[in-house]
């Protein structure tokens, strides 16, 4: 510990270019100050301020020991960071954005039971189908799905979930189902407005190569839930992620059609600003939504 107090006096004066403002900012004495410098240069066997009754500057070997005990003191001082963030008590409000409809089935469950789990962490949660920008807009984080473009933003894959093409079993019974990419252009198309793609529905061929068919159909709408709904009530074909059909195919309300030209699957993930340490109550969050959706699959 005595060799970092003389590293940060002598740091101090000649970031400060005096022992008196040094003494100030480490709220000593300008002599202890001193004392800590002249001990530091006994140790060394070297000088490293040059000192006049006006002024104090480093020698040519203060100034190569200066940039040297400067990253020292930042990494002795990141480390107090990690311990301080790692065993702070998660506390304080969470601003979180999600897009509509995995906020309703899947995040707004996990935040009432992590608001269980820790009693000083509070929560606003704002679900918006738009891209919203999480530092300008202040938020903690978000989740996204799908591929992250490049950014300075951290990110943590939390589960993965297929875009599958549906349909009701009444729709199928009076239009029939398409057997290829192709020809859906024969089918009513009912679109997702907010698609990262645009107007085109990115899926598989028949060798896995990527086939774009044009989304124009008889509705378009910037809401999954309810674009689900719709495919169901028999309106024609549908492009939805997994976990928005996932309920609609278990009760048959809608049935899959084209499952071989399923595309890639997509990421869930977790974003959020850049940081070496994380405040706490983002870091347990993001570790509990891992563990919530861990073993997920693809298909919800």
């Amino acid at each position: 510990m005595d060799r970092l107090t003389e590293m940060e006096a002598f740091v101090r004066v000649v970031d400060l270019g005096g022992f008196t403002d040094a003494a100030r900012k480490m709220g000593v004495s300008k002599s202890a100050i001193s004392k800590h410098v002249s001990a530091l240069e006994a140790r060394l066997g070297a000088r490293l301020l040059n000192r006049t009754t006006r002024r104090v500057s480093p020698t040519d070997i203060g100034l190569a020991y200066y940039d040297r005990a400067v990253r020292v003191l930042m990494d002795a001082g990141e480390a107090d960071a990690m311990a301080a963030s790692m065993q702070g008590a998660p506390k304080g409000e969470l601003r979180v954005s999600a897009p509509v409809s995995f906020g309703l089935a899947h995040l707004a469950p996990a935040v009432s039971d992590f608001l269980c789990a820790y009693p000083n962490v509070a929560a606003r949660m704002t679900l918006d189908d738009r891209f919203v920008e999480i530092v300008a807009e202040g938020f903690d984080m978000a989740v996204r799905i799908g591929a992250l473009p490049d950014s300075s933003l951290m990110a943590r894959k939390l589960a993965e979930t297929h875009l599958v093409l549906v349909a009701s079993p009444d729709y199928v019974a009076r239009r029939g189902a398409p057997t290829t990419p192709e020809e859906l252009g024969e089918h009513d198309l009912l679109h997702y407005a907010n698609l990262a793609s645009g107007g085109a529905w990115r899926l598989r061929g028949p060798s896995g190569e990527e086939r774009q068919v044009r989304a124009q159909g008889r509705l378009t709408i910037n809401n999954g839930d309810a674009l689900a709904l719709a495919a169901a009530a028999g309106l024609g074909v549908a492009f939805s992620p997994a976990f928005i059909a996932a309920p609609f195919l278990r009760d048959g309300r809608l049935v899959e059609v084209l499952p071989h030209a399923r595309p890639a699957p997509l990421g869930v993930w977790a974003v959020y600003p850049a940081g070496r340490f994380p405040q706490p109550k983002l870091r347990v969050f993001v570790d509990f939504l891992a563990e919530r959706f861990k073993g997920v699959g693809p298909d919800w």
